[in-house]
């Protein structure tokens, strides 16, 4: 028997009965044997990890754009903190442990640059070329690792993966008492909502570091429920998953709970999101996400040749220039904008 083989029939000891076991995987798009020591979900795991694209996320927004000061997040501690959070509600609860960590890993590999403001300004620019179009994050993410990783190859992950990274955002709706049924397995359903305990958290943290909100902001009533620290708010929210899901096939939180992680997400984009200063800001990074756009799709043969269209239509156009865009990070997106469209200075003294 091998290392795997002995781990796959420790989840049938171990993990709760409604749990996704390794050995029960539907499998790859691509068949592959089996690796000796590790399970599917853990080579999903590390073939994420090892990926260009989750190394890019250390380079883009979360909120505040490429910041030069150290304690801000950015998408890649984003990424490790919504990992974090959903290992520990997965482990209370019994889960697959490893496939709730991949899927949180790679959930974000599909973000562009400049956070959700980069996400809506190739949205609209996408639909502009090909109207029945749509860019949406989450669908990137599994176009990256489908489609563009490892020079078009992919890294070619199990299903399972694969669809929690799909399912995995709810935008700015609420979270229900119904998240686990609007995904394929509960360990998706953990990502979904250790992602919007992570973000909220851990926006308000910078949005106050940032001198855009401070404490106070928050209302009271929200504060005596939560707490009124990081790592109080997070407790909270977390014990109550665990609580509220312990011993049942759901992934959920109390009704008190909801409201109030609902009322705080419409605090935050009220409060900083939709921030004047904020604001100033996105209407900059659209203004260059929408420049660049026109010009890769009037010259797409610019693009690195890896994103190059096969076909010379428009929606083939469209669609690898999202790729191209999609992919950059934020320090990369503004050097091609200053290269692309900003007089280059030659030097010398002036007379």
């Amino acid at each position: 028997m091998t290392v795997r083989e002995r781990l796959e029939q420790l989840e049938y000891q171990i993990l709760a009965p409604y749990a996704t076991k390794s050995a029960d995987s539907r499998g790859r798009p691509i068949p592959e044997p089996p690796d000796p020591v590790r399970t599917a979900f853990q080579r999903d795991r590390d073939r994420i990890v090892h990926s260009k694209a989750f190394r890019r996320l250390k380079h883009k927004t979360q909120v505040f754009l490429d910041p030069n000061e150290d304690h801000y997040r950015t998408r890649l501690t984003h990424t490790l903190e919504v990992a974090q959070i959903a290992r520990t509600i997965s482990r209370a609860l019994r889960l697959n442990e490893d496939l709730t960590e991949a899927i949180a890993l790679a959930h974000d590999l599909g973000h562009p640059p400049f956070g959700h403001t980069g996400e809506e300004a190739l949205d609209a620019i996408f639909q502009r070329y090909v109207p029945t179009a749509r860019f949406r994050h989450y669908e990137q993410s599994l176009r990256v690792v489908d489609c563009i990783e490892k020079d078009g190859r992919g890294l070619n992950l199990t299903h399972e993966v694969r669809e929690g990274i799909v399912g995995h955002s709810k935008g700015r709706a609420d979270l229900t008492t119904h998240e686990a049924q609007k995904t394929v397995h509960l360990e998706a359903a953990v990502v979904r909502i250790a992602d919007r305990i992570a973000y909220l958290n851990h926006d308000l943290d910078d949005g106050i570091r940032a001198g855009l909100l401070h404490p106070s902001d928050l209302p009271r009533d929200l504060v005596e429920f939560l707490g009124a620290t990081h790592s109080e708010r997070i407790a909270r929210m977390v014990i109550d998953v665990v609580e509220q899901s312990d011993g049942k096939p759901v992934v959920q939180m109390s009704q008190p709970m909801l409201d109030a992680v609902n009322r705080m997400k419409e605090f935050m984009f009220e409060n900083l999101y939709h921030h004047p200063e904020v604001r100033r800001e996105r209407e900059k990074m659209t203004h260059i996400i929408h420049q660049m756009f026109e010009y890769y799709f009037e010259n797409p043969h610019e693009m690195s040749e890896k994103f190059r269209p096969q076909e010379d239509t428009v929606e083939a156009r469209a669609q690898a220039v999202c790729d191209y865009i999609a992919g950059m990070t934020d320090r990369y997106a503004l050097a091609k904008y200053e290269q692309l469209f900003l007089p280059r200075n030659w030097g010398g003294s002036v007379p």
